[in-house]
């Protein structure tokens, strides 16, 4: 089958063996699949991981390896990226997340999506509702990952909240966060950069514009090591830094004021799938207004080329 595969760089290529469902197992066709902001921070050497890349996706069971699960055959998913040990505390408590043995799909010791098939335990899966167009399925992933901010923000005595970064994730966030009730403020490095926020009715800034101390809550989704200082500088002593952001960088941070403002900060990951579809069914997050591409699978190499510039927000791949 044909598959983006990271190693030592990374390539297209159509050789790669088509992967068999193993014990509980689906296997997937691929349907379509998102780029996002970690799958480009892998290709730059974050976590180290090797394979092939890609996590976002919906796409259609084709095989099941074991009878029990043949209502699967067929039908159209989505599936959660955490795959536990299934038997430590975290996973028999928390969930798989922080299972310290778990594998995560293309992310951590598991092939991902950017290929025409992959497998997930069946237990990972979600049916896509009819309501929800493959389109909008695809955003499953950061959409939930969104809705985890929600979650943590609820025990905080917080009502104005700043969204660093007007990219893929942080306008999902945002959004997210005004239909919860919260005063929202998103902010960005222009003002083209502003126009998609300004659309979703979302309240706007330039991040340069913004004096110092300002806000109580401030939630970086910049994917930038320039975005986390500036989510600091904007900061109130004593508030809540929410760091939404993964990236590989080298360079220096200086986080003395962490110490000296007396911040708290919380790193945030993934969220619930199925609040995610539900919230997709309302159709009151306009997901796929994010879109500003398609690409074949033979055309991945361009399509994360064009996924990494500047402004570019959802770049989706076809299997």
């Amino acid at each position: 089958m044909q598959a983006l595969v990271l190693n030592n760089g990374l390539s297209y290529r159509q050789d790669v063996p088509k992967p068999v469902a193993g014990v509980n197992e689906a296997l997937i066709s691929l349907k379509l699949a998102g780029i996002c902001a970690t799958d480009l921070e892998l290709v730059k050497g974050y976590a180290g991981f090797s394979g092939i890349i890609g996590h976002e996706f919906v796409g259609v069971v084709d095989a099941v390896n074991h009878p029990e699960h043949r209502h699967w055959l067929n039908r159209r998913v989505v599936g959660s990226i955490n795959i536990g040990c299934q038997h430590c505390y975290n996973c028999l408590h928390e969930g798989p997340e922080h299972c310290q043995r778990r594998t995560v799909l293309g992310i951590r010791g598991k092939d991902g999506v950017f290929a025409d098939y992959f497998t997930l335990p069946v237990s990972q899966l979600y049916i896509v509702p009819d309501e929800v167009s493959d389109q909008a399925a695809v955003f499953t992933e950061p959409l939930a990952a969104a809705l985890r901010v929600v979650k943590q923000l609820e025990p905080l005595t917080v009502t104005t909240v700043a969204v660093v970064g007007p990219g893929r994730l942080g306008l999902l966030i945002a959004k997210v966060l005004a239909l919860a009730g919260y005063d929202i403020e998103v902010l960005g490095r222009s003002e083209a950069s502003l126009a998609l926020p300004r659309q979703w009715q979302l309240k706007t800034a330039l991040i340069e514009e913004v004096a110092d101390h300002q806000f109580a809550c401030v939630i970086d989704a910049s994917g930038q090591a320039s975005g986390f200082r500036q989510s600091l500088r904007i900061l109130k002593p004593r508030g809540t830094l929410v760091l939404k952001s993964t990236f590989s960088s080298t360079e220096p941070l200086d986080l003395s004021k962490i110490v000296i403002y007396e911040l708290t900060v919380l790193g945030s990951r993934c969220g619930p799938f199925a609040d995610a579809l539900a919230l997709l069914q309302q159709q009151t997050v306009p997901v796929e207004t994010l879109i500003d591409g398609y690409y074949h699978l033979n055309e991945g190499l361009t399509a994360l080329t064009h996924a990494a510039q500047a402004g570019v927000r959802k770049i989706l791949l076809q299997g």
